[in-house]
């Protein structure tokens, strides 16, 4: 080890137990650890800006959605707008302009388009089911960190599931409605 590398180690360390001893005359532990209050509060307005405080594992904040069979899981942090399902772009996963705009509308909703990094895994299912298991995976997810923005997305119906499955293939036949022929003799 160098003798530069020493010395900052030795100063941050006598920085940390400079830290650590209080004075004595400090009549109470907490006042100190308790955050600054400022003096003058700004008033707050509504913007796109993701809260600083993120979520544990990793600064990630999940979403599950479901809608058919498909299944989404959907991981948000604040960002510039990065958007990945199954490690592609969006343009590049969805070919039509419908799936696209499905899954971009709780963002569009609360005026985050460019605010939030978006990773998504999703499975099962086809073009339409993942569109829509997306957006309600990134609706969820959108309302564990944002929580005061709920109203706006229930009122556009993002965070209802979709309880809709396809019927199921019944015995003696080829498939849940269709029927072989009938043959009279």
């Amino acid at each position: 080890m160098s003798e530069q590398q020493e010395n900052t180690q030795d100063t941050a360390v006598e920085q940390a137990v400079a830290q650590v001893e209080a004075p004595e005359d400090t009549p109470d532990i907490q006042e100190d650890l308790a955050p600054p209050v400022p003096e003058q509060a700004e008033p707050q307005t509504q913007t796109a800006t993701p809260p600083a405080a993120q979520a544990k594992g990793g600064g990630f904040i999940w979403g599950t959605g479901r809608r058919k069979k498909a299944v989404a899981r959907v991981r948000i942090r604040p960002g510039d707008g990065k958007f990945l399902i199954n490690k592609r772009e969006i343009d590049n996963f969805f070919s039509s302009e419908r799936d696209r705009n499905t899954i971009i509308t709780p963002l569009a909703a609360i005026e985050a388009t460019g605010a939030w990094d978006v990773w998504v895994n999703v499975v099962g299912g086809g073009s339409t089911g993942q569109a829509g298991a997306i957006s309600l995976g990134l609706a969820r997810a959108l309302v564990k960190a944002l929580p005061d923005r709920e109203s706006i997305l229930r009122d556009k119906s993002l965070l209802t599931r979709d309880a809709r499955m396809p019927e199921r293939k019944k015995p003696g036949q080829p498939g849940a409605r269709k029927r072989f022929q009938f043959s009279k003799r």
